[in-house]
C-alpha cells in the first residue's frame, strides 16, 4: 500500500492511499476525529482504490477555518477534487462526515459517483440522550476546562464510548482528536445541528438519483438504530444493519464494513440526470 501526505490543501490536511490511477474514494470522518478513524478500513480499500482520507477544516492536522457550515466544508472538497482532477468519486462519510458527503452531492453532483453513509443520523428527533462521558467533556459548563486538560487516556475514552463492543484505537486517530480545539468542536457540533434541522439527510437526498449506501449499527448508541429505515424511502438507497455494533463500524466491525463499501462502490454509478 503507497501513503503519502498532502500537507495542506484547501485549508485541510490530505493523505493518500493506494495507486493513484485506481478508482477515487474520498472517506470523511465525522465530529470530534480526523481522517485516522478509517485506518483499521485503509489498507483493504487502497488495495482497490486510489483513497483520500481528508482532516475537515478545524480537525486533526488541519488548522481552523473562518466558517464550520456543512456547505462551505462541502465546497473545500470540491476544491480539492477539482485541484486533483478527480470526476465520478465514490464518497464514504461516517457519522456527520455523511453531511459533508450530503451536501458535495448537492452542491457538484457530477463529482460523486455513489454515496455511503455510516453512523449518519437522518434527522435531529432521532438523536438519543448522549453517553455521560461525551456530555462531560465535551458540554457546559465544564466542557472547554475539561477540554484543555485532555489525556490520551480521556480521549481514548470518548471515543470508546459510542462503541457497542471493545475497539482499539488508533494512535493517529487519537493525535488528531488532540489537534481540534474545543471551540472548532463546538462549532461544528452546531452547524451539523443546523444542517440537519433544515432539511433532512433522506430529503437531500431524494432530488439527487445517486445510489445511497447506509451503514448502521443495530447496537446505535447516539442514534436510535430504527430511523435508519428512513433511509429506504430514498431511491437508489438501500440499508445495512450490523448487529451488535454501535456508532464506530469503522473499529467496531472494520472488514464487514470495508467488504460492504468496496462492494457498493464497484457497482453503484451515478444514472445521470
Amino acid at each position: 500500500m503507497t501513503t503519502y501526505d498532502v500537507e495542506l490543501s484547501h485549508g485541510m490536511h490530505v493523505v493518500h492511499d493506494g495507486p493513484p490511477q485506481a478508482p477515487p474514494l474520498l472517506l470523511i470522518h465525522g465530529s470530534g476525529a480526523s481522517g485516522g478513524c478509517w485506518i483499521p478500513m485503509t489498507p483493504a480499500l487502497a488495495g482497490h482504490h486510489h483513497v483520500i482520507r481528508v482532516d475537515l477544516p478545524g480537525c486533526g492536522h488541519s488548522p481552523p477555518a473562518p466558517s464550520y457550515e456543512v456547505p462551505a466544508q462541502a465546497a473545500a472538497l470540491a476544491g480539492l477534487l477539482d485541484d486533483l482532477g478527480l470526476r465520478d468519486v465514490a464518497v464514504a462519510g461516517h457519522s456527520s462526515g455523511g453531511y459533508v458527503a450530503t451536501a458535495l452531492a448537492e452542491r457538484r453532483p457530477e463529482l460523486v459517483r455513489s454515496l455511503t453513509l455510516i453512523s449518519t443520523g437522518p434527522r435531529m428527533d432521532a438523536l438519543l440522550p448522549q453517553p455521560f462521558v461525551l456530555r462531560f467533556l465535551t458540554g457546559p459548563p465544564f466542557g472547554r476546562l475539561i477540554w484543555s486538560m485532555r489525556s490520551d487516556a480521556w480521549i481514548r475514552g470518548g471515543i470508546r464510548s459510542t462503541a457497542a463492543r471493545p475497539v482499539d484505537v488508533p494512535e493517529e486517530l487519537i493525535a488528531g482528536v488532540r489537534g481540534i480545539t474545543y471551540g472548532a468542536f463546538r462549532a461544528v457540533l452546531r452547524e451539523n445541528g443546523a444542517y440537519l434541522t433544515e432539511r433532512t439527510v433522506p430529503e437531500r437526498l431524494t432530488p439527487l438519483g445517486i445510489p445511497v449506501l447506509v451503514i448502521f449499527g443495530a447496537a446505535e448508541p447516539r442514534w436510535d438504530p430504527a430511523s435508519a429505515q428512513s433511509y429506504a424511502t430514498v431511491p437508489h438507497a438501500r440499508v445495512e444493519m450490523l448487529p451488535g455494533v454501535g456508532h464506530l463500524p469503522l473499529l467496531e466491525a472494520p472488514e464487514a464494513t470495508g467488504t460492504l463499501l468496496l462492494d457498493f462502490a464497484a457497482t453503484a454509478r451515478h444514472p445521470g440526470p
